[in-house]
């Protein structure tokens, strides 16, 4: 997460302009500089998030341009509700899993069972990454055509 980087097929100018579209569409902050800027973007990666601050130097690399985003500071916080509903889900399923040193608990494995499915069905399978190596990435596909 400390180093990327990615050419464009334009001078940096233009590459300047697509950095500052795409920031806005991310909800990102750019604060452009001589031959670059300053980059500020929310990232996601599976149970953390927070921002990523970081240098996005642009250069001309012949005809087109190169772009190199270095990490400077990043500050990630966790989901705290979903760790709170995994861990729901896994003490019940721990205490279901303890059924043949006690009978009665064998009551608590339909409660376990649709409960660590639930977890899944709200955490698990919805975890995500978006970072920088994504923005660069959305900067580098190309552009979505006007008539569709």
């Amino acid at each position: 997460m400390k180093h990327h980087q990615v050419e464009l097929d334009c001078d940096p100018a233009a590459a300047a302009d697509a950095v500052a579209r795409a920031a806005d569409d991310w909800g990102a902050e750019w604060s452009p500089a001589a031959g670059g800027g300053r980059l500020v973007l929310p990232v996601v990666f599976g149970l953390r998030r927070g921002v990523a601050v970081g240098h996005l130097d642009i250069a001309r690399v012949g005809t087109r341009s190169r772009l190199t985003w270095e990490l400077e500071e990043s500050h990630l916080e966790v989901h705290r509700a979903a760790v709170a509903i995994l861990g729901l889900a896994a003490a019940a399923l721990l205490v279901a899993m303890a059924w043949p040193f006690h009978p009665p608990l064998l009551a608590l494995l339909p409660f376990a069972a649709v409960t660590g499915f639930l977890a899944w069905w709200l955490v698990v399978s919805r975890l995500k990454t978006s970072g920088p190596e994504e923005f660069l990435a959305t900067l580098s596909a190309p552009a979505p055509s006007a008539g569709r």
